[in-house]
């Protein structure tokens, strides 16, 4: 048996699929009690919260691998990048004592703890904590992740749907590399299964200027945009003014500077193999319908952790 955090998600969601695909029997950890979801009837689940460890700890009990994917996209509330080190130190310290052999951990390419961004700091910090902790550990480290209903790929899309106008910040040369979810997952699954500690990057086999994403997003869902360069306020701006709109937030100043620094590349050779290219063609009937929240997947209607 494996444990999942955040089953009823995205990334832990393809995880989740993946292990009972290969026989394995799930629980997952998950803010989300979501009864109807078409999960809920093939896994087991227990609440994943940091005040009552005795409970917490005796959801670890009974499982080999422990796949964490909590985190945080952007701090909101009482939901901080600090608080979120300190919840993960809790999980790890309940797993260890409730004997789980291994743990996979989802990271991000590129994190650093000398990094100007927080996001990929917080990231640093707890990969450093991941080595420390005395477990078997595999830490993944994805770049932009991208399949159905996903947040950054699914909302360019439905932006692109809706105007002829799309602005990109500055010159749109800055480079992304997807990996699917579906390839992020298989990627997990299989480093669970080696015995020696081990950081691996999940990136796609094709490398885009974010210019070059945003038009094969836009032509995929039959609509010829125009890319207007702008500052990287003035995208912003627009951004929250979209984000206020939805009730949700779109995108962050330092999201922004991550994706304009190249960060979510990879300088290994890509061990996902699904093109995005193939992909967004293959779904640009559906993709962007409709708008994918992230304070609704994430944040609403939980109590903060």
């Amino acid at each position: 048996m494996d444990i999942v955090t955040g089953a009823f998600s995205y990334t832990g969601r393809a995880i989740a699929e993946e292990l009972l695909r290969r026989g394995r029997d799930v629980r997952t950890l998950t803010r989300r009690a979501a009864p109807q979801d078409p999960l809920a009837a093939r896994i087991d689940r227990a609440e994943l919260q940091f005040r009552d460890e005795t409970s917490l700890r005796r959801a670890l009990e009974g499982a080999d691998t422990l796949y964490n994917t909590y985190w945080i996209r952007f701090p909101r509330g009482t939901s901080t990048y600090e608080r979120a080190v300190a919840n993960t130190h809790v999980l790890l310290r309940l797993a260890r004592e409730a004997g789980v052999r291994r743990i996979v951990h989802v990271s991000v390419t590129n994190p650093s703890p000398s990094s100007p961004l927080p996001y990929f700091r917080g990231k640093a910090q707890l990969e450093r904590d991941v080595a420390e902790s005395g477990f078997s550990a595999a830490i993944v480290r994805p770049t932009l992740v991208f399949g159905p209903r996903d947040i950054l790929v699914n909302n360019i899309a439905w932006c692109a749907r809706r105007t002829p106008i799309f602005p990109v910040a500055g010159d749109g040369s800055y480079l992304v590399q997807p990996v699917s979810v579906e390839d992020v997952a298989s990627i997990c699954v299989g480093v669970a299964e080696l015995d020696e500690d081990i950081v691996v990057d999940a990136a796609g086999p094709e490398t885009l200027a974010f210019e070059e994403l945003v038009r094969l997003v836009a032509a995929a869902v039959g609509r010829r945009v125009r890319i207007v360069h702008a500052p990287a306020a003035l995208m912003l701006a627009l951004a929250r003014a979209v984000g206020m709109t939805r009730r949700d937030v779109m995108l962050t100043a330092e999201e922004l500077a991550g994706l304009q620094a190249s960060l979510l590349t990879s300088a290994e050779p890509p061990r996902g193999t699904e093109s995005f290219r193939s992909w967004v063609v293959g779904c640009g009937e559906t993709l962007g319908r409709d708008y994918v929240s992230e304070l609704a997947r994430n944040f609403r209607p939980y109590h903060p952790v």
